[in-house]
C-alpha cells in the first residue's frame, strides 16, 4: 500500500475504519486510532435530524477538531439538506464528509437514503453536487456495488461522482440485497478501480493480513476499510498495517495488556456517556473482548445487569485474574456487526 492523499489530507497508512452505527464513537475511534489507522469514520449521522438538533441547540452537535483528521458520514435523500449538514460539520472541524450510498438497513433505504440511492444515480449525483458545493474540505462516498445482481451499477457512479469533485470512492463488495450475507467480491470493485482515477477503498471481508492482501491484489484498490473485524479487536489496524511495512505482526493483547486496554476503554466510555450510558453501550464492547476467554460466558448475564461502573471493573478484573486463557481472537468477525 502506497500513501496517498484526499485534497489536504494526507494519507499514510491507507487502512481505515469503517462506518459502524452504535460503534465508531468517539471513544472507539480514538482507540483505532491509537492503533495507526489511516482515517476513521464517524458513526451514520442523518441529515435533517442533525439540522433540526442544531437549530435547537448548536452547542449540542460534537466537534472533531481535536481529532483530526477524522470523516464524518452523512446520510440522506434531500441534496439541499445534505449540503446544510456537510455546512454543518466542516464548521465543527471535520476535516472530510462521506456521503452514504451504502447502508442496506430497511430504516434507511426505506427513506430512500444510503444504498437506496444507487438506484436513483440522478438524485444521487445532485447530492454529490451540492455537499461538494457547500463546503471547502474534501468529500468522499461509500457504496455499494448496487442494488442487486441486475443493477451492477458502482462503476457508473464512481464516474459521475468524480465528475462532481468528489475525491476518494470506497466500495463495499457487496449488493444491497446481500446485505452481508455471501462473501464480498473483491474483483467487482477492481470494475470502479479501473472505472477512475481516484484512490478507491475496498471494504468487505476484510479480517485480518491476509484477507486485506488477497482483497487489495483483487481489486487494485488504494487501501482497505475495516468494519465488523475491529469488534473486540481494535489492534486488527495495527497488524495490517504491520504486515504491509515489515511482513511480520505483533502478538495480540492477552491476559493483563488486554484487561488494561478494556478498562482504559470502558473509563473512555463512561467518561464520555456517563455511567449510566456507559455501561450500557459498553456490554457489547465487553462481549466482543471477551468471548474467548475462559469463563466470561459463566460471567455474562451477572456482568449485564451490573450497573456500577466499579463492580463491572472488579467482575473483569476477577475474571482474568482466574483465568489462565491465553486469548488469540479469531479470525471470523461477528456476523451482527454492520458497517456502513
Amino acid at each position: 500500500m502506497k500513501s496517498f492523499a484526499i485534497g489536504p489530507v494526507k494519507i499514510d497508512d491507507p487502512v481505515f475504519l469503517a462506518p459502524m452505527s452504535g460503534v465508531t464513537d468517539l471513544p472507539f475511534r480514538r482507540l483505532v486510532r491509537r492503533y495507526g489507522a489511516g482515517l476513521v469514520v464517524s458513526e451514520m449521522i442523518a441529515s435533517r435530524p442533525l439540522i433540526e438538533q442544531y437549530k435547537r441547540d448548536p452547542s449540542s452537535i460534537p466537534t472533531f477538531g481535536d481529532e483530526f483528521p477524522v470523516a464524518v458520514q452523512l446520510a440522506g435523500c434531500e441534496p439541499e439538506t445534505m449540503a446544510e449538514a456537510a455546512r454543518i460539520n466542516a464548521d465543527r472541524g471535520a476535516a472530510i464528509i462521506d456521503i452514504n450510498f451504502g447502508c442496506p438497513v430497511k430504516k434507511v433505504v426505506n427513506n430512500f437514503a444510503g444504498s437506496a440511492l444507487m438506484k436513483d444515480e440522478t438524485l444521487a449525483v445532485k447530492i454529490m453536487e451540492e455537499v461538494v458545493k457547500a463546503v471547502s474540505i474534501p468529500v468522499t462516498v461509500k457504496m455499494r456495488l448496487g442494488w442487486d445482481e441486475t443493477s451492477i451499477n458502482a462503476a457508473t457512479l464512481a464516474r459521475r461522482a468524480q465528475d462532481t469533485g468528489i475525491k476518494m470512492i470506497t466500495v463495499h463488495g457487496r449488493t444491497r440485497n446481500q446485505l452481508y450475507n455471501g462473501t464480498a467480491d473483491w474483483h467487482a470493485v477492481r470494475h470502479v478501480k479501473d472505472s477512475v482515477s481516484l484512490p478507491v477503498i475496498v471494504n468487505g471481508d476484510i479480517d485480518g493480513p491476509d484477507t486485506a492482501a488477497r482483497a487489495l491484489a483483487a481489486s487494485g484498490a488504494n487501501g482497505v476499510m475495516i468494519g465488523r473485524a475491529a469488534y473486540g479487536r481494535p489492534w486488527i489496524i495495527r497488524d495490517i498495517i504491520d504486515y504491509f511495512r515489515t511482513g511480520k505482526t505483533r502478538p495480540a493483547p492477552q491476559g493483563q495488556e488486554l484487561l488494561s486496554l478494556i478498562l482504559e476503554h470502558y473509563d473512555a466510555m463512561t467518561g464520555y456517556y456517563g455511567d449510566y450510558g456507559g455501561v450500557s453501550i459498553a456490554r457489547k464492547h465487553i462481549g466482543w473482548y471477551c468471548k474467548d476467554i475462559d469463563g466470561y460466558n459463566h460471567l455474562k448475564s451477572g456482568l449485564n445487569r451490573m450497573t456500577n461502573p466499579e463492580d463491572v471493573k472488579s467482575a473483569l478484573k476477577d475474571l482474568f485474574a482466574a483465568s489462565e486463557h491465553s486469548f488469540t481472537p479469531k479470525s471470523t468477525p461477528d456476523s451482527s456487526a454492520q458497517d456502513l
